[in-house]
């Protein structure tokens, strides 16, 4: 199942997609073109008529529907999209921002580095206003399953504690705890890393 932010890209690709349930002998073709997602997800679209149906599950498939309602696959490029579509581009959406803060072991206390580097990340938070704030607790194996998943979620909850003491509305930020299950740097149990004892930020 793509993305929210997958199937906005994709549907900004859409020539006239509505055209698809308008099928008749004066209509005009429809062309379809899947757009990579930010950061290189997979994302995909089916093109459908009453007459045939297509999977565009590439990056730059193209899916072209005769008035027939036959659909032909293909692909483009990057820069034929941008040589035909410089409008439709152009208001593609912002990619989401992406920060990360590192904690001292056993807590939820932001390293030294973190807290130097916690003002540029709050200010540029403040640049998109109304923008949806996710904040994402981790840690490193030391320490068991389940005292890391809590562990993970007091970090998290930390770091939204200060968004909100810096003024950000609540209901714009979600905090989860992932626990040890998304290392950063993969190690053994047991074996502590500071780059895995993290909070990540994501600003869209």
């Amino acid at each position: 199942m793509p993305s929210q932010s997958a199937l906005v890209r994709t549907l900004k690709a859409v020539a006239v997609l509505s055209s698809l349930v308008w099928m008749s002998a004066c209509a005009p073709v429809s062309r379809v073109i899947l757009l990579p997602q930010a950061g290189g997800g997979p994302s995909a679209v089916v093109v459908q008529t009453p007459q045939a149906e297509a999977v565009l599950d590439v990056p730059y498939g193209v899916a072209n529907v005769a008035r027939s309602g036959r659909v032909g696959t293909g692909t483009t490029t990057a820069e034929e999209v941008r040589a035909q579509y410089p409008l439709l581009l152009a208001i593609e959406p912002i990619p989401p921002d992406r920060f990360v803060l590192e904690f001292e072991p056993g807590t939820s206390e932001l390293t030294q580095e973190a807290q130097a580097r916690l003002e540029d990340v709050m200010e540029r938070a403040g640049n998109r206003p109304g923008g949806e704030i996710v904040v994402t607790g981790h840690t490193d194996r030391q320490g068991s399953l389940e005292s890391n998943d809590q562990l993970s979620l007091e970090r998290a909850l930390a770091v939204r504690a200060l968004f909100i003491a810096r003024g950000f509305p609540p209901e714009r930020i979600e905090a989860v705890g992932r626990g040890e299950r998304e290392p950063l740097v993969p190690t053994e149990d047991e074996v502590p890393e500071p780059r895995n004892r993290r909070a990540e930020i994501l600003v869209r």
